[in-house]
């Protein structure tokens, strides 16, 4: 993926990295944070002082960041976790949330992981997770129109209405959508971290075979122009309220290269129309990106010849803390490695009687090679046998068979390995906001 005008005082920037094999992604990410620490990025909607403030607060930690909307009230994980209840709604979500397969979290519902085991490679619509940042809006497609706008094209603003849409020539892509804080709960559990923002577990991903028109068809119809450096896509969904500053609406830019590779305008899941929650009636779907980058119930999308920053790369989606540069990460791009149980954490066993331990393993770098697991806390390990093909963008099922010893309490851990060489590690590199957590989970069991 080659990247789209980088601006001339960049360019020694893109040379060397090029010459040391950095990715075209991180090249950007990069650029743009020091476009944004020398303000000569736009901040799109916001008032840049606005950001600066918001952006001291998420710098300051885990006690003073917060998310935004309703979910800026959620505490930061708790030291030991808690039975999920078993409510039948959360705030703003529309499809049924049953307790056996969704535990509640604020305007959230993140999928219990066992309810995957008799599940195929694809996640059903009955068990996608849903990440709100405020509630689910009823949209009628009939009425619904898709506006491609900015000074990135070469003449005015375009429309495309839902039927225009779904008559373009149409690409079915399987891909996982992940929260980016998915697995955040572990830090406080696992490491002993304050972290702040949704407790996630790791049901906060779901896999679906989504089908749509590839974005770059709809920006070359519009009329990209050579100069467009910055894809801006916003949502329908209520606008965003953080530390008393109207945020707007959901969007977070994407550069030129990325959106012209792989992006899809999404109108399906698993072969229906999406569904309310799951962005209805278009989508968009990033491959192997954080979750905040597939925004649901899209309205428009700005092209701009000018860089752009919004408050969801800049204070937030960004990692703070000590391992980190004060001013942060750049914004968080590529998901990371990580490897699921599907077994309750905390579940019996029976002592002396064969089990098949089952679990998914997935990695936004590159497809997984191999899967590890250890019955004894770490003291040995042995292969998962896979049951899929590793494809980028997507997750491997595997299972290992164990006889549990005596009666008392085990830990179960699995390990991935993905083709790039990557391998889980046994600590996360902590950062206030609780994302890309990717060391290898303790899973408690008892066995009886």
């Amino acid at each position: 993926m080659s990247l789209a005008r980088i601006p001339p005082t960049e360019s020694a920037d893109s040379r060397e990295s090029a010459e040391s094999g950095e990715s075209a992604e991180s090249v950007y990410d990069r650029i743009r944070l020091r476009q944004w620490r020398r303000g000569q990025a736009r901040s799109a909607g916001v008032e840049r002082r606005d950001l600066l403030r918001l952006f001291a607060t998420a710098a300051a930690g885990p006690l003073a960041a917060a998310a935004p909307g309703i979910a800026r009230a959620a505490s930061p994980a708790p030291a030991s976790p808690k039975a999920p209840a078993a409510p039948v709604a959360a705030p703003g979500i529309v499809k049924p949330l049953p307790s056996d397969v969704f535990t509640i979290r604020g305007t959230n519902a993140e999928t219990n992981f066992a309810a995957l085991r008799t599940t195929g490679p694809h996640t059903p619509v009955s068990h996608f997770f849903v990440r709100n940042h405020t509630v689910t809006p009823r949209i009628d497609a009939a009425a619904w129109t898709l506006t491609i706008w900015g000074s990135g094209l070469r003449g005015g603003a375009v429309d495309f209405g839902y039927d225009e849409l779904r008559a373009l020539p149409s690409v079915t892509r399987t891909a996982f959508i992940e929260c980016a804080g998915n697995g955040r709960s572990y830090y406080a559990t696992q490491q002993n971290q304050q972290v702040s923002g949704t407790a996630w577990t790791l049901g906060a991903i779901g896999v679906g075979r989504w089908r749509g028109v590839r974005l770059a068809e709809v920006l070359r119809r519009a009329g990209l122009s050579p100069d467009a450096v910055d894809i801006l896509p916003r949502g329908l969904d209520d606008e965003v309220i953080s530390e008393g500053t109207n945020l707007g609406r959901v969007r977070r830019p994407l550069p030129v290269a990325k959106a012209l590779d792989d992006v899809l305008l999404a109108y399906e899941l698993n072969g229906e129309p999406l569904p309310p929650d799951h962005g209805y009636p278009v989508r968009l779907i990033v491959p192997s990106w954080v979750g905040i980058a597939n925004i649901k119930w899209l309205g428009d999308i700005e092209v701009s010849a000018e860089p752009l920053y919004s408050p969801w790369n800049t204070t937030l989606y960004r990692l703070f803390g000590a391992g980190y540069p004060p001013e942060g990460s750049a914004p968080l791009t590529r998901q990371t490695l990580k490897s699921a149980f599907e077994l309750a954490d905390g579940a019996t066993v029976a002592a002396h009687r064969p089990q098949v331990l089952t679990g998914r393993s997935w990695s936004g770098g590159a497809p997984v090679r191999s899967v590890e697991i250890s019955t004894d806390g770490g003291t040995r390990w042995r292969r998962a046998r896979l049951h899929d093909t590793p494809r980028r963008s997507s997750w491997v099922r595997w299972s290992a068979e164990w006889t549990p010893g005596g009666p008392g309490p085990a830990v179960l851990l699995a390990r991935a390995t993905d083709s790039s060489g990557r391998v889980q590690p046994e600590v996360a590199v902590h950062n206030t906001q609780g994302y890309l957590f990717d060391a290898v989970v303790r899973h408690r069991v008892t066995v009886v």
